[in-house]
């Protein structure tokens, strides 16, 4: 087992001006299952990559332990990393591929043996040993790009968006295996993946990216309550947190009709460092009701109505300031109202976010 530690790491690719990874400081215990996320382009994959020793570190250092491994070769490091196309040698059986980084260090046969047999056992695998990749499902053929990294028996196992090539019912399934069997195995982690909802079903913490910067890192459900900043907010929950910057009165943010009270001190935190009487309120789909008008709701006129069986998701549009703004609510199925209807959205009590309008830190 080990820990990996991020010191102020930073990549820079010849001709662009803006590091693509700017001084990552992130340390992961031993064992613990870490999930980079972000959106495409904010660098997870690349800060992976610069563990593994396939991309350059330019700035700042890595390590494993306390072994520094920032200019070692990716083969020097003892990790083992499952790709996002499974990168199965097509001419290999099943049982050749995850037998093949074994037979390169001349491990004996017997020992090759065992620990095929044993990770085709823990991942169910077994029947299909002597099938080459093409006679595979995609989340077959992933489960034997986890067993090829698992028989290495590595210090750090590196996962680049390994589910995004299955539908969504396998991703759902694979994932569950993926998190128990590392939680069975422990060996530290580092995952990577676009999909927030996998984000937080799967990782010990969550570490959240933007524009090569990390923006905080955490565990899910901390990240999901308690967000550092507006970016973080928007992007962490499905459907989306809905934010939007008001005007601020002493009281509170203004909602048309509907006043959010705020705190003094964060009025007077909002009012600071260029918030120009404006203060950013961000509220989530399942933490508002559908009120009757004359509980002083904000007027939400119906655009879309999901069924989702359990709950509903209702989409519409309101008008704040004399400009129309999106608003999504989850509620009761069995009360819906109907596309083009206008509903009464009242955010509940101290379950709303608030963020500096200029700033987006979280007040």
């Amino acid at each position: 087992m080990a820990t990996v530690t991020y010191a102020k790491a930073s990549r820079i690719y010849p001709g662009t001006e803006r590091p693509a990874v700017n001084e990552l400081d992130l340390e992961i215990g031993d064992g613990e299952f870490l999930v980079l996320v972000g959106p495409s382009g904010c660098g997870k994959s690349t800060s992976l990559r610069m563990l593994a020793g396939l991309e350059d570190v330019d700035k700042g250092s890595i390590y494993i332990d306390s072994r520094d491994v920032t200019h070692l070769p990716p083969k020097a490091r003892d990790i083992a990393m499952v790709f996002q196309n499974y990168a199965l040698y097509p001419h290999m059986s099943v049982y050749d591929n995850m037998a093949f980084a074994l037979k390169l260090r001349k491990t004996s046969k017997a020992e090759i043996d065992r620990r095929v047999k044993e990770a085709a056992a823990l991942l169910q695998l077994e029947e299909f040993l002597s099938r080459k990749p093409k006679a595979l499902s995609g989340g077959q053929r992933q489960r034997v790009a986890m067993g090829r990294a698992i028989v290495r028996e590595p210090q750090v196992f590196l996962m680049d968006e390994p589910l995004s090539n299955l539908d969504a019912k396998l991703r759902v399934q694979t994932r569950t295996q993926i998190a128990s069997l590392q939680a069975k195995l422990g060996v530290t982690t580092v995952y990577v993946t676009h999909d927030q909802v996998e984000a937080m079903t799967m990782g010990h913490r969550v570490a959240v990216m933007l524009d090569g910067v990390l923006q905080q890192v955490d565990t899910p459900r901390t990240l999901y309550d308690t967000p550092a900043n507006v970016f973080v907010a928007g992007f962490m929950g499905s459907p989306a947190m809905n934010i939007k910057t008001v005007s601020l009165s002493e009281k509170g943010a203004v909602f048309a009709d509907l006043l959010v009270p705020l705190t003094r001190e964060q009025v007077a935190t909002a009012q600071a460092d260029g918030g120009n009487k404006k203060v950013t309120v961000g509220f989530r789909p399942e933490d508002c009701d559908l009120v009757s008008p004359t509980e002083g709701g904000l007027p939400v006129v119906v655009e879309l109505v999901e069924d989702l069986g359990s709950d509903a998701n209702v989409y519409g549009h309101a008008t704040l300031d004399g400009v129309s703004e999106r608003f999504v609510v989850r509620t009761d199925r069995r009360h819906m109202p109907n596309m083009g209807d206008t509903v009464f959205v009242k955010p509940r009590t101290d379950r709303h976010h608030t963020f500096h309008a200029a700033t987006g830190v979280r007040i």
